[in-house]
């Protein structure tokens, strides 16, 4: 297959980059897929080793007006790491270096490289982590959580990635190399462009370095399980959880759907129910224990089935195996699954299941929702066959649907995943033109002739 790239442009990266820079068919097609499912090959695949490599190859890019997109393990469920034609995938597992950890300023300096799980297994060591922690944190990287700004089940105490981040390294369009932020937790200087990048999806810059916020490691965790007899008293009791001054460690909903998925495709024990809550807590041996029981305490109320505690580490593990499993199980019951992680404010919970069961209904479609109670993130999933036309098109005639209904709740298009190409058409639903107007001024700054990530985030301007 002939190379879309500039002659010269290919001869200057594979100096540059010796056996870090890959034009062969198998290595473009895979670095031109993404969890998403989407695929575009790459016109080359780039793997920098250091810094000064980024910058060199995004001036070689910028002069030839090639696009380059960053790509950390492909874990994207939104397209925001799939090349559009003719582009350069920069993929960082050669910089996947830790490069510091200070437990003294609770502090790690890392390349965007590093997966989130072999950062936790260090810094464990030193009785600290970091808390983002997607489902994927064993295969995602650093660098990709900073993109999409990633959440997970702790979130509802400790923030996403943005909340635990202080400062950032990265190259513009420009071929710049900028730092912003720095290594204190508080800093009033200048306009915060760490948080800025953080979640821009690489179209702001590549980022090649990042200081992070860490947390000491809970020394005890208690989990306990909540059933409800509908939705409606589930989110009742979140109310309840939120209001309350402890706050838990963990909050996950399952509806009525996953319920009964988890026990018969993840093995879960767990008995038939209208919804779901897993809450934990965590802190010290002497505090847990408190916490558990003002969280039961809220847990009550009208509408509860059953409460019920697990009894060592080993069933609080199992419990939790059972949710990160949901996603994946999915996969077995419906070939095809649009995987959306919309959030609402939590009073409007019930609200949104019972729109999603209605449009279930509506489209004759299987969907579940489960995910981030206390967050008011749910994780929709509309499940159907790829070969079958009429419920594909069904499947995605419901989508613009989810997102009005979304919307209209006073909530917003993504929590954690982003918005890449899978939402970004919708954004103008989300956005009044004067605002996304700003956003594009943004890019342009940063990017002033469009290579970096184009198409994603942001729709087409209006002609």
């Amino acid at each position: 297959m002939p190379s879309l790239l500039p002659p010269a442009l290919a001869h200057a990266l594979a100096a540059l980059l010796g056996d870090g820079w890959r034009v062969d068919a198998e290595t473009l097609r895979r670095y031109g897929e993404d969890a998403s499912r989407r695929g575009v090959p790459a016109a080359g695949v780039a793997l920098p080793e250091r810094r000064e490599q980024v910058v060199a190859l995004v001036h070689a890019c910028r002069t030839h007006r090639v696009p380059v997109v960053a790509r950390g393990s492909g874990t994207s469920s939104t397209g925001a790491a799939i090349p559009g034609g003719g582009a350069v995938v920069v993929g960082f597992e050669r910089m996947a270096r830790i490069l510091a950890i200070d437990p003294a300023d609770r502090i790690a300096v890392v390349e965007p490289g590093v997966l989130n799980g072999d950062l936790q297994r260090a810094l464990a060591a030193h009785g600290l982590f970091w808390p983002p922690d997607p489902a994927s944190a064993d295969t995602c990287t650093v660098g990709g959580n900073l993109a999409c700004n990633a959440g997970g089940p702790r979130t509802v105490k400790y923030g996403a990635t943005r909340d635990n981040v202080l400062g950032l390294a990265a190259v513009t369009g420009t071929g710049d190399l900028v730092t912003c932020g720095s290594r204190t937790t508080k800093d009033a200087t200048g306009y915060d462009l760490t948080h800025l990048l953080v979640g821009s999806e690489g179209t702001l810059g590549l980022i090649v370095e990042a200081t992070l916020k860490l947390a000491p490691l809970p020394s005890a965790r208690r989990s306990l399980r909540a059933l409800y007899a509908d939705v409606a008293a589930a989110a009742a009791a979140v109310a309840r959880l939120m209001r309350q001054p402890v706050a838990p460690a963990m909050l996950e909903f399952m509806d009525r759907h996953c319920i009964r998925l988890a026990r018969e495709v993840g093995g879960a024990d767990i008995p038939d129910a209208g919804a779901l809550l897993m809450i934990e807590a965590d802190g010290d041996a002497a505090t847990v224990e408190l916490a558990t029981r003002a969280l039961a305490d809220a847990a009550r109320g009208p509408g509860l089935l059953a409460l019920d505690a697990a009894p060592d580490a080993a069933a609080s593990e199992a419990l939790w195996a059972a949710r990160r499993a949901l996603s994946p199980a999915l996969r077995t019951i419906a070939a095809g699954k649009i995987n959306e992680d919309v959030v609402v404010p939590v009073s409007r919970i019930p609200d949104l299941v019972t729109g999603v069961e209605a449009l279930a209904a509506e489209f004759d479609l299987r969907i579940v929702a489960f995910g981030h109670a206390g967050n008011g993130n749910l994780h929709v999933n509309i499940l159907f066959d790829p070969d079958d036309a009429a419920e594909s098109a069904r499947a995605r005639s419901a989508l613009p649907r989810l997102f009005a209904l979304t919307l209209s709740l006073g909530g917003t298009l993504s929590g954690e995943h982003g918005i890449g190409t899978a939402k970004r058409d919708f954004m103008a639903q989300a956005f009044d033109a004067p605002t996304l107007a700003l956003m594009r001024t943004v890019k342009q700054a940063f990017d002033p002739d469009g290579i970096l990530n184009p198409g994603k985030v942001l729709p087409p301007a209006a002609a």
